[in-house]
């Protein structure tokens, strides 16, 4: 952020000086010297050709600021569920988080801009309770997972994925189904997107 900070800071003030001699390129001009200073008018062209460069430079750094990705993990390190009601999984341990997005006390991405996501959950159980977890888009089910009760399978693993179309402000987030568990730690059970483009 620091670094981005200071590439933004310079770029301004590069543009700032090139406008200052833009202008005065221009007074002069204006003002009769260009017949007897040639050069200037070529000056002119290559400020011109600088500030283009320049203003792509920014171009780039403000899309690389709005990038938006994060993967994080459930944590702690046992059963999560299962319990009465549907629960919001919460994935506290962040592996990454660009454009911080993804909030780790409540489990939920809010989509800070427009634009096409990309959304990806696996986790791990015991075959001891069933596991059936949602993608959820706002209150609506996009994708799930699950796998029933056994007597004789310990372990379960499951998963999905989806491109989502998200508005400013719509919240995706996973949601553990009433009576059902996963396994908590910072490794099996994991959530994670990453915008793919603006629209």
């Amino acid at each position: 952020d620091r670094i981005n900070m200071n590439l933004t800071f310079c770029v301004l003030v590069l543009i700032s000086g090139l406008t200052l001699v833009q202008s005065v390129v221009e007074t002069e001009t204006s003002a009769g010297t260009q017949s007897c200073c040639p050069d200037l008018s070529l000056f002119h062209q290559e400020l011109s050709a600088v500030k283009a460069k320049l203003e792509a430079v920014e171009t780039k750094l403000k899309e690389t600021e709005s990038q938006v990705v994060f993967s994080a993990a459930t944590g702690g390190n046992g059963a999560i569920g299962p319990f009465s009601q549907p629960q919001t999984l919460v994935f506290r341990t962040v592996i990454t988080n660009i454009g911080n997005a993804y909030n780790q006390h409540t489990g939920v991405f809010v989509a800070p801009v427009r634009g096409i996501y990309h959304f990806a959950f696996y986790y791990h159980a015991s075959g001891l309770h069933p596991s059936y977890v949602h993608l959820m888009k706002n209150s609506d089910i996009v994708v799930l997972s699950s796998d029933q009760q056994t007597a004789n399978d310990g372990a379960d693993n499951g998963g999905n994925a989806a491109l989502l179309e998200l508005q400013q402000g719509d919240q995706v987030y996973l949601q553990l189904v009433a009576n059902n568990h996963v396994w908590g730690n910072n490794y099996h059970t994991t959530f994670s997107g990453f915008l793919l483009h603006q629209v």
